[in-house]
């Protein structure tokens, strides 16, 4: 099943963290948090601005984003966890560092 968010919508999948601390103690899944960080697997065409015309997304399938604790809304889609949010819930895009080598 294919699914296309709309407006400034985008589908969201949680990237799971490390269960382990940085000393190596392991970390139980009732004490874990829900990771803030995810990966855009889709998203809508942008949202109409007051003339009419179509902004486009800040955002684009594939980017490693950083949201809200809070932000989005908890779906389940062919079995798996995902969410569904807002681009303004997006605090940031998370670069790699390979680009960033690029860049300097």
């Amino acid at each position: 099943m294919a699914f296309r968010p709309l407006h400034d919508r985008i589908l969201v999948r949680r990237i799971e963290v490390d269960e382990k601390t940085a000393g190596g103690i392991i970390i139980p899944d009732t004490a874990k948090e829900k990771p803030q960080e995810g990966e855009v697997i889709a998203a809508g065409p942008g949202a109409r601005d007051d003339s009419g015309q179509l902004q486009p997304l800040d955002v684009k399938v594939g980017d490693r984003i950083l949201f809200g604790k809070w932000s989005g809304t908890e779906i389940k889609l062919n079995g798996e966890d995902l969410l569904i949010m807002k681009e303004s819930d997006v605090l940031g895009v998370i670069e790699s560092t390979d680009k960033m080598q690029k860049a300097a």
